[in-house]
């Protein structure tokens, strides 16, 4: 990964994966739907929200180390799944997933990934998370979730925010398609970047690898995407239809795209083990509420039930700090992850996991906590809850009402 400056941020590997990957690509993954208003909130409104700084405490022997659906992990992050990573880079989505498991934290795969199930298993030893979602065909579903078994994946996430595209302005000007279009621009776009052409000669996995040869007539990218085309997802997700999934899978779910409390109940109540507060990156639903916005909101109401995981503008440790202690037990980082990899592989994403896990270990220090239990509401700063009267005249401390 070459850099004329040391990479000591995510918008560091972000730069890079700016300069050495297709614009057509860089802006798939780093955009929104509509006007990118929920897109923008992910992560400005982690801004808003106040640590408290504490002193004369030891903070010696802190450790990141926790546990998500009972299983233990370096620190309480997860690689979320993301569509045709493989595109940034070649066999993307076994990079990213060896370099998850020698961080020691848990790889969740896209069902919309070039490599398929098996093939990121033969690349990573560590936990597999594999996305799902419903289709109007259930026996596509099914046979999903039996190589998720064979696979030995950990858990699964059933994405239910999905089934209807978001309108995305950015793709649609660049002309985004699968597979990427052949007009002069594109060209263009794509020798401009010789690195990536290059390196992307060398990738073993070009098409959509949980699809191809499991759904009938889908044998590589072109008839994938007429099948595609013909809009696959099932659109009834009544919590009845989601309670099928739920006895289909016998190991832990996840169910990912929940940004209200009363749905967060039902995800109780059907069995879910767990709920990723989450929209997509802002790329469905427009004017969506950011997840730290709901994240507080769904913990107070779900309480001890299920364990709540958040998704989207995970930029800095501080903000997975901000997270837990808005309720979160764990955070699902996509577009730091992203970065790195288009940045440079495996080695990218390490990068990104260490910037995170530094400045998490950093900040619990300057909050005076040395354990991730102790990441609760009382490190969040209020000038009620410090004690303080609140100055008149001068402005609140911005936070998120809770």
């Amino acid at each position: 990964m070459y850099s004329p400056t040391p990479v000591t941020c995510i918008d560091d590997l972000r730069l890079l994966a700016k300069r050495r990957v297709p614009r057509m690509l860089y802006d798939y993954v780093d955009s929104g739907s509509w006007s990118q208003i929920t897109y923008r909130a992910n992560e400005t409104d982690f801004h808003s929200i106040r640590l408290r700084q504490r002193v004369g405490r030891n903070v010696e022997n802190r450790t990141t180390a926790t546990t998500i659906l009972g299983m233990p992990f370096s620190m309480p992050v997860v690689i979320a799944p993301t569509g045709v990573a493989g595109f940034l880079y070649p066999d993307g989505e076994m990079a990213a997933a060896r370099a998850a498991a020698g961080y020691g934290v848990a790889y969740g795969q896209s069902i919309l990934s070039t490599c398929s199930v098996e093939a990121v298993r033969s690349a990573s030893p560590g936990e597999i998370w594999l996305q799902v979602s419903i289709m109007k065909d259930w026996s596509i579903l099914e046979h999903q979730i039996r190589r998720a078994k064979e696979a030995q994946c950990s858990a699964l996430i059933l994405t239910i925010d999905f089934h209807i595209e978001g309108q995305r302005h950015v793709n649609i000007k660049n002309g985004l398609g699968i597979p990427p279009p052949m007009t002069p621009s594109a060209i263009a776009d794509f020798v401009g970047h010789p690195r990536w052409l290059l390196s992307m000669l060398r990738a073993r996995h070009r098409d959509f690898g949980n699809f191809t040869g499991s759904v009938k007539s889908v044998e590589d990218l072109r008839s994938f995407a007429r099948w595609y085309a013909t809009e696959p997802y099932q659109l009834d997700l009544g919590w009845e239809v989601l309670q099928r999934v739920r006895d289909m899978w016998p190991g832990k779910l996840i169910i990912k795209g929940v940004l209200d409390p009363e749905d967060a109940h039902e995800a109780a109540r059907i069995g879910a083990d767990a709920i990723s507060v989450s929209n997509l990156g802002g790329r469905q639903m427009d004017s969506a509420p950011s997840s730290i916005e709901a994240l507080p909101y769904i913990a107070e109401a779900v309480g001890s039930k299920i364990e709540v995981l958040l998704d989207g503008g995970i930029r800095t440790g501080q903000d997975i700090l901000k997270a837990l202690a808005s309720g979160a037990r764990g955070v699902m980082v996509g577009r730091a992850a992203l970065y790195g990899l288009a940045a440079d592989g495996e080695k990218g994403v390490r990068s990104a996991l260490d910037i995170l896990h530094k400045e998490l270990d950093r900040t619990m220090a300057s909050c005076g906590i040395t354990s991730i239990d102790q990441a609760t509401r009382d490190i969040l700063w209020s000038p009620q809850h410090a004690g303080a009267r609140e100055p008149r005249g001068e402005a609140r401390s911005a936070q998120i009402s809770r």
